[in-house]
């Protein structure tokens, strides 16, 4: 039977523009593979979706089967062809949903997938980590579909302000000294154009290294005391977290194009306080190696403070250039560097 009744074709009963309009929570098991990377472990990616599109307003409703009926059509495909990772077929799921709503000049869609990882303990010992891998796409009509891809990963700080307290009022030193402990969730998020790829274990191995130490399912005795020790022995407040991922990604990813944004984001789960600390920062990455390499010295210090390199990403960026690209600089006016820095940091 072919029903003629549209109700979302209606006329609007305001004239309220809606940005988002769709479904959320929908959990679907998501196939991945790509050459160079391969693991039994995630065969299939339990994934929960949100999937919109924006809504003008003219019209009463945005047709939600139409969501369901992309999204589906998508993940059964990965069954058969494999996706090669959760933010491309965002993208795809992306253009689909401008196909369908023809009426809809935006879309977007967030997927998050649990995801496990073999590990080893500081002492060696074999283990599986949980992590939470978090995808996206966000479509313009008319413009270029933009990509996210990011990692949610959870470790843990000891407290420097607690522990230098403690170690000034009972006399003791070293780096076993007490102080009160955080669980720390770290989040990183690179958002960029289709044809760029960052691979989501390089993330969270960049935010483990960030923490006071890593945390583990599975700790003996003898590997639960190793865990304290090194924590202790690397204290660390919410601000150092998101700086220390930062200083990573600067070293690690030398070839950004000019219009990735990056977001890092740490909440530390207090122990002694009953609410939490949080640090966040959100930067347009600034690939300016092209434009530095020729400079002399003075006028690399102008062409940072011309570019923005102040208190972010991008005054890591701007000096490891000069330490990689200009190393006469570096080497000969190692002095006047360092002082720049601590005037921009």
């Amino acid at each position: 039977m072919t029903l003629k009744c549209d109700v979302q074709y209606r006329k609007g009963d305001t004239w309220s523009k809606l940005t988002k309009v769709g479904v959320t929570g929908v959990r679907k098991p998501v196939v991945v593979k790509r050459e160079g990377i391969s693991s039994a472990l995630n065969g299939a990616l339990n994934c929960s979706i949100d999937i919109f599109v924006d809504l003008p307003a003219e019209q009463k409703g945005s047709h939600l089967s139409r969501n369901v009926e992309v999204l589906s059509d998508i993940v059964e495909e990965s069954i058969r062809a494999p996706v090669t990772g959760l933010e491309n077929m965002a993208c795809d799921m992306c253009r689909k949903l401008l196909v369908h709503h023809e009426y809809a000049r935006t879309a977007n869609v967030s997927i998050e997938a649990e995801y496990f990882r073999e590990s080893r303990t500081p002492l060696g010992r074999e283990t599986l980590e949980i992590y939470k891998l978090l995808a996206g796409g966000t479509a313009v009509r008319g413009e270029r579909i933009r990509k996210t891809i990011g990692a949610e990963v959870i470790g843990m700080t000891a407290c420097p302000c607690a522990q230098q307290t403690v170690s000034e009022m009972t006399g003791c030193g070293g780096t076993a000294v007490m102080s009160h402990n955080q669980r720390n969730v770290c989040t990183a998020l690179f958002t960029t154009d289709e044809g760029t790829d960052v691979e989501a274990d390089e993330i969270i191995d960049i935010i483990q290294g960030a923490f006071s130490s890593p945390t583990f399912e599975l700790l003996k005795r003898d590997d639960e005391g190793q865990v304290v020790i090194n924590a202790h022995a690397n204290p660390k407040f919410v601000e150092d977290v998101v700086r220390s991922v930062l200083e990573s990604i600067v070293e690690k990813y030398e070839k950004l194009p000019d219009n990735v944004e990056i977001t890092v984001k740490s909440e530390s789960e207090e122990s002694i306080h009953k609410h939490d600390a949080f640090a966040e920062r959100t930067r347009r990455w600034v690939n300016s190696e092209k434009n530095i390499k020729e400079r002399s010295l003075g006028d690399l210090l102008k062409f940072f403070l011309q570019h923005g390199y102040v208190g972010d990403v991008n005054a890591f960026r701007a000096f490891h250039i000069v330490k990689t690209a200009c190393p006469i600089h570096y080497e000969t006016r190692a002095e006047e560097i360092c002082v720049r820095a601590e005037l921009l940091s």
